[in-house]
């Protein structure tokens, strides 16, 4: 059914993967589909904050984000699949996620949506909130 999906994971907190990265390796061994996993790095949001850290932080915070994103797939997918494919990309969560929708060739993406304070939600929203209102393909939730 599925040929490509995408999983989107954050690294810094555990329940964006501990039930979302069991299922979505689930469908793609079962419809033999290619996973890609991204993970993202927000980025500065603005040059005036950018200027208060070092020059190479965000050079630093992708390599270890990549490091950690590679450590995780060896040791969770829980059986071989056709392929997995691991990304690293730097920008706005629901923006990356989506222009990797494209890139990648999903038919599927598959999140977590995991319930953060009240304080953040009313600030930033949530991302799984705003990618399945803008998503060209199905969104699955794990919750």
């Amino acid at each position: 059914m599925y040929k490509s999906i995408l999983l989107t994971v954050d690294l810094e907190h555990e329940a964006s993967w501990k039930k979302a990265l069991p299922e979505a390796a689930r469908i793609a061994r079962d419809d033999e589909a290619v996973l890609h996993v991204l993970a993202v790095v927000p980025d500065f949001g603005s040059p005036l904050v950018a200027a208060d850290f070092p020059p190479d932080f965000q050079k630093k915070a992708v390599d270890r984000a990549r490091k950690r994103l590679e450590a995780l797939l060896a040791g969770e997918i829980p059986w071989p699949l056709k392929a997995i494919r691991s990304h690293v990309a730097v920008g706005r969560v629901h923006e990356v996620i989506l222009e990797h929708i494209g890139s990648t060739g999903a038919d599927l993406v598959v999140m977590a949506s995991h319930a953060p304070d009240r304080v953040r939600e009313f600030l930033v929203g949530s991302q799984a909130d705003r990618v399945v209102r803008r998503s060209p393909v199905s969104v699955l939730v794990v919750r």
